[in-house]
């Protein structure tokens, strides 16, 4: 869908500690093979927050920012991955109360590493459907802890970081980017590659800790084959891309900075980089590789920092991209404005 007056007033990204890959191998977590192929140099971890905290406090730093008046916010949407600390419970409404405090929809986002762009989409409609709307806050929280999950190991060539995103887009003040043009896509016959042969349990984790997205995958590909794998990813991937760029009425040639997943340097290279002819100084993975993979943050948190590294100038564009597992692609064409930029945060 292409947008003429939405803006994403701000971004943040929360961040309380880092854990090198050195100490990593040193201490038996990781082996040198995964690390060379994750090109990972250290991974956000949390001193003890919880990761609707991490969030929270992501979302306060980005309304301050952005001057955005709890009011003035129409709807919450947290996007998740992991265990948010309580069961049978609703994470975006501790959001809502400890960083807003409004009584606006708030509703939890789950499509695990697409949840912040499919936020941004889900957002970007509700805003654009009645004229008195105008602003949402976007934040995401994760906390990748052992037993149900190994930061290290459970999804191989990938290294997951702990922390919080937020983003308040607005369709009232010119932000520091405008959005032009946003698409998802969908295609549920993947839905099994992160389900394998499986059985359905009645809790989490209870077929086997910690999990192993490998074996999920491989068995998924044992049963369907490698190029019917690679052949939907590929068009679900170009069909996303194509779409939104189009709708933006631009060119990936036009594109100056690509807000990529960080899926670790092997992945990115062979979805994204080679494919599109993309140099790695144009993204955000030399910031990227120091925290690891955010769970459904990426984007906001790369966002973050891109505009807070002053290289952004006025009229460039940006490319945001999401996959998700189901699977789910989001694609964001951005201008940005040259206003004021939020700083990257920590």
């Amino acid at each position: 869908m292409r947008f003429d007056d939405l803006y994403i007033a701000g971004a943040a990204v929360h961040l309380e500690g880092t854990s090198t890959v050195a100490e990593a191998l040193r201490e038996g977590r990781c082996d040198e093979r995964a690390a060379a192929r994750s090109g990972i140099a250290s991974v956000a971890v949390s001193a003890g927050s919880s990761a609707p905290e991490l969030a929270v406090a992501a979302a306060r730093r980005v309304i301050a920012r952005t001057g955005t008046h709890p009011d003035d916010i129409d709807l919450i949407l947290h996007a998740t991955v992991q265990h948010q600390g309580h069961d049978l419970w609703a994470p975006a409404s501790y959001v809502q109360r400890y960083a807003v405090g409004n009584r606006c929809p708030a509703i939890e986002i789950r499509q695990l590493s697409n949840g912040g762009m499919a936020a941004l989409e889900l957002a970007a409609g509700y805003l654009a459907g009645a004229p008195g709307r105008t602003a949402a806050l976007l934040t995401t929280g994760d906390v990748f802890g052992e037993p149900g999950f190994d930061r290290w190991r459970s999804d191989p060539g990938t290294v997951y970081g702990d922390a919080g995103a937020g983003l308040v887009l607005d369709r009232r003040r010119t932000g520091f980017a405008r959005l032009r043009s946003l698409v998802t896509v969908s295609d549920a016959d993947l839905e099994q590659m992160h389900r394998g042969r499986d059985p359905f349990s009645r809790v989490p984790f209870a077929v086997r800790r910690p999990i192993d997205l490998g074996l999920l995958q491989r068995a998924f590909i044992e049963d369907t084959g490698r190029s019917y794998s690679v052949a939907r990813i590929t068009a679900g991937q170009d069909e996303t891309l194509k779409r939104a760029l189009a709708e933006a009425d631009c060119t990936l040639t036009d594109i100056a900075w690509f807000v990529l997943p960080h899926f670790g340097r092997g992945r990115l290279n062979s979805t994204f980089l080679r494919r599109w002819g993309v140099p790695e100084e144009r993204t955000t993975w030399p910031w990227g590789r120091s925290v690891g993979h955010l769970g459904a943050g990426d984007q906001f948190a790369g966002l973050a920092f891109l505009a807070g590294s002053g290289r952004v100038r006025a009229g460039e564009l940006g490319l945001l991209f999401g996959v998700g597992a189901g699977f789910t692609w989001s694609c964001a064409v951005v201008e940005f404005t040259g206003a004021e930029p939020p700083a990257a945060g920590g």
